[in-house]
């Protein structure tokens, strides 16, 4: 049986930075308290300007601009590409990192997951109309970069998503039909399956 929340994003809360830098809107966690108990976390961060990242050791993170020019990293003194909107990043959660903004501030979009304690799959989709998946994943977040975006698991359709609004199921694991539908809007799904 699948369990769904409808997570709005005017309902996020706000949560400091690990290194007291800014603050994040976190949009779901698996349990834990903190900034270290979880197996998984999604949030959302706005940058102001260009410095360090927190470090997650044990964690691997996978970031996204939504909003803004974009942002380099450097990880572990190694630069990366230019990360523009919606072109996800995947990199050592204990890594140094660097960030230097592009042209002036940005919003982004964080999966932090403990790799010993789950498997993860994050795809950024542009949904026109009809797209059919199947997972066995037992935890599935769709998160909608711009409203619109709605979900049907086995024929059980979801509330249609706002811009930030998130969708989180959690199943048996079981296989899945997965229908998305929209007109012309972009989306992130993330499968998570505990290891």
């Amino acid at each position: 049986m699948t369990q769904s929340r409808l997570l709005r994003a005017a309902d996020y809360p706000r949560m400091p930075w690990k290194n007291g830098a800014g603050s994040t809107l976190e949009i779901a966690r698996d349990a834990g308290d903190g900034l270290d108990g979880f197996g998984w976390r999604l949030s959302i961060a706005d940058v102001g300007e260009s410095g360090g990242f927190s470090a997650f050791t044990g964690y691997q993170r996978v970031i996204t601009v939504l909003e803004g020019s974009g942002m380099r990293l450097e990880v572990d003194g190694q630069p990366s590409r230019d990360l523009k909107a919606l072109d996800a990043f995947a990199f050592d959660g204990g890594s140094a990192v660097q960030c230097e903004l592009i042209d002036g501030p940005i919003r982004d979009f964080n999966l932090i997951y403990s790799p010993k304690r789950y498997a993860a799959r994050l795809q950024w989709l542009r949904v026109d109309g009809e797209l059919k998946l199947f997972s066995t994943a037992s935890t599935l977040l769709l998160f909608a970069a711009e409203a619109g975006v709605s979900m049907s698991v086995d024929g059980q359709r979801s509330e249609v998503l706002g811009q930030h609004d998130c969708l989180h199921l959690e199943s048996s694991g079981v296989l899945a039909e997965l229908r998305l539908e929209a007109a012309d809007a972009a989306c992130c799904l993330i499968e998570l399956t505990p290891r």
